[in-house]
């Protein structure tokens, strides 16, 4: 119930979050592949939603700065 009404919010709330200001995003929607794809409402998740492929992908460069700077992880 709560991941609902999280999503909800982010959904209601794109202009506020400055969805639109992502400029991979707004290229990649403006190619080729994607025209047709118009039907409905396109949500945009930001990296803050847990969960999301965002967060994830930032999670995972800030592992690697952090390998980068003290080394990485080992058993022994």
């Amino acid at each position: 119930m709560i991941e609902s009404q999280r999503l909800n919010y982010v959904r209601q709330h794109q202009q506020q979050l400055r969805v639109d200001k992502y400029i991979n995003l707004n290229v990649y929607n403006y190619a080729p592949e994607t025209l047709g794809n118009e039907k409905g409402k396109r949500v945009i998740l930001p990296s803050s939603f847990v969960g999301g492929q965002r967060y994830m992908e930032q999670l995972y460069f800030d592992g690697m700065v952090i390998c980068g700077h003290i080394g990485f992880p080992d058993l022994f």
